[in-house]
């Protein structure tokens, strides 16, 4: 009851629906679609009885099963034809004749729009406030430049006097038949529509019709999406591997909601994230990280922070959270309900961890990208390694290169963070085949330029394997030897560890990969045999299935 006013909720429900046949009792999403609509009229804080007008007994079965009280409709009101209005009229002179009493509101909620929110009915319901108010109706916007037909000159005619854009066109709406209040008075068998009516605006979301197959594919994908919140906290704050594998993953989330949570001191994941418009909030500490948490209440945290600790992610476990971890081999990794390992091969014995290149998230610029055709002349070589290149191998390989006597085109692309820009501009600004780049945004072109790349054991062997380019492994570092992807089995050379390698191994090596047009070809077949473009789905499989059979 809303001031004093009985409200009946009326659903009309027939069998014979013709788009998608039995609609009404079809499961959406696990239940039939008439719950929904059951649901959302039972949950308002305002409506008094909820009634089902149907024809059908399976409908009148389950819609019982689900609390509706049931008006039987003649088989006069079941047809394509009949229009909602006496069927509402109907169902209401029928619910007063058994309640002994009057209804002063009557709302018409349709099965079809599942994803109605019991908020909006309220605020739909709310809008009785004003004695002036006769009819509510839901529409949602709808602008566009529109075209009528006339049938007897057999012509398109515009129903707009100039072009403009959608912005400068005049705000229209359309009805969306999810919500159609009126007051008793105005109920008759042929109308429902007062003479003072209010709009309510609908979200696109909320306003969706079930009409066709397709409908009922983006309600289904809508009603499972679920709340993610993404943890970025690298150890490195000048590290971008981080921030750009969460944004490839979060370019996938086309229906999911998801908020990026970014550690307040990583000034690099923080401007990226505001240069692609997704949304995040800063945290500063464990605390402010939880307090952020419980306020946006994310169905799953999805972590890509290194290395957990047990005491995080006990906690998020008890805060009800399903916890995803990337790359995590610290001690929260035992008890994280998913952690995808690319770059560590290892199953750590506690049936929670997938690791390997199958789950491996490219940048969106290699998915389009085509493959490298290995070609007998070497005219182009890419030097490009990860990070900060603290022990400066990038001069060391270009010297090693240059050493051989090779003159083709040398192609160095550095990150932000490499610590010896300067002076390796200036030691090789007169050389004319070293071409020195930094802050590139489209590295997968230059990899597919190239006739070799040379580069660390990191992220970066996934997208020259992606291409198909013959690669060369150096690793930084004792971390990059773990890498197992970098090996003879996937098409790379892997020379093990920097430290270990002196100019002439690495002039040498290059020489034979340089001078073995087979060995190149070898290579780049061996690579192209690795599925590297379903990294996403295989995750989201893994993420799908263990979510819905975790126990609670």
């Amino acid at each position: 009851m809303f001031n004093n006013n009985k409200i009946l909720v009326v659903i009309p429900a027939r069998g014979g629906s013709k788009g998608i046949p039995r609609k009404n009792i079809r499961l959406l999403a696990d239940r039939p679609l008439v719950s929904y609509a059951i649901d959302i009229a039972k949950s308002s804080q305002y409506v008094d009885d909820v009634v089902v007008s149907t024809e059908d007994s399976e409908i009148s079965i389950i819609a019982e099963k689900f609390g509706a009280s049931i008006i039987r409709r003649s088989p006069d009101l079941a047809g394509d034809r009949i229009p909602i209005d006496p069927v509402v009229f109907d169902a209401t002179v029928q619910k007063e004749k058994q309640a002994f009493d009057e209804y002063d509101i009557v709302i018409t909620l349709q099965p079809t729009s599942p994803l109605l929110k019991v908020e909006t009915l309220d605020r739909a319901i709310q809008q009785f406030e004003s004695f002036d108010v006769d009819t509510v109706i839901s529409v949602v916007e709808d602008k566009h430049l529109r075209w009528g037909f006339n049938e007897e000159s057999n012509r398109f005619f515009p129903l707009y006097s100039e072009r403009v854009n959608d912005q400068y066109l005049p705000r229209e709406f359309k009805e969306t038949g999810s919500i159609f209040a009126t007051r008793r008075g105005f109920l008759t068998p042929n109308s429902r529509l007062g003479n003072n009516v209010r709009l309510i605006e609908l979200s696109g979301e909320e306003s969706l019709s079930i009409e066709t197959h397709e409908d009922w594919w983006i309600a289904e994908h809508y009603i499972n999406k679920k709340k993610m919140a993404i943890v970025v906290k690298p150890q490195d704050e000048m590290d971008s591997n981080h921030i750009y594998r969460s944004l490839s993953l979060a370019s996938k989330l086309f229906i999911d909601d998801f908020m990026f949570l970014i550690d307040e001191n990583y000034e690099l994941g923080i401007n990226t994230v505001e240069k692609f418009k997704h949304p995040f909030k800063l945290f500063d500490g464990k605390d402010e990280l939880f307090k952020l948490l419980k306020e946006y209440h994310p169905q799953i945290v999805i972590n890509d922070i290194l290395d957990t600790t047990k005491e995080y992610v006990a906690h998020l476990k008890e805060s009800g959270y399903f916890v995803v971890n990337f790359e995590d081999i610290g001690m929260g990794s035992e008890d994280a309900d998913v952690v995808f390992d690319a770059l560590y091969e290892h199953d750590g014995g506690f049936g929670n961890i997938f690791s390997g290149s199958k789950y491996y998230i490219l940048k969106d610029e290699f998915y389009f990208l085509p493959s490298k055709i290995v070609g007998p002349e070497v005219n182009n070589v890419l030097i490009t390694f990860e990070g900060s290149d603290e022990a400066n191998l990038t001069e060391k390989v270009l010297d090693s290169v240059l050493a051989t006597g090779y003159a083709g085109r040398i192609n160095v692309v550095l990150e932000n963070r490499f610590s010896y820009k300067s002076e390796l501009i200036e030691k090789y600004e007169l050389t004319n085949n070293v071409q020195i780049y930094s802050d590139v945004n489209n590295v997968g072109d230059f990899m597919l330029k190239a006739d070799i790349v040379i580069t660390s054991a990191g992220r970066t062997m996934y997208e020259v394997c992606c291409i198909g380019t013959p690669c060369i492994c150096i690793c930084q570092n004792g971390r990059e030897q773990t890498h197992a992807f970098g090996s003879h089995n996937n098409g790379f050379i892997n020379m093990g560890l920097a430290d270990t390698l002196s100019d002439e191994d690495i002039a040498n090596q290059f020489k034979i990969v340089w001078q073995d047009f087979e060995l190149r070809q070898n290579m780049s077949n061996l690579m192209k045999k690795v599925d590297l473009k379903h990294g996403y789905e295989n995750i989201r499989s893994v993420v799908e299935e263990r979510y819905w059979t975790r126990e609670f």
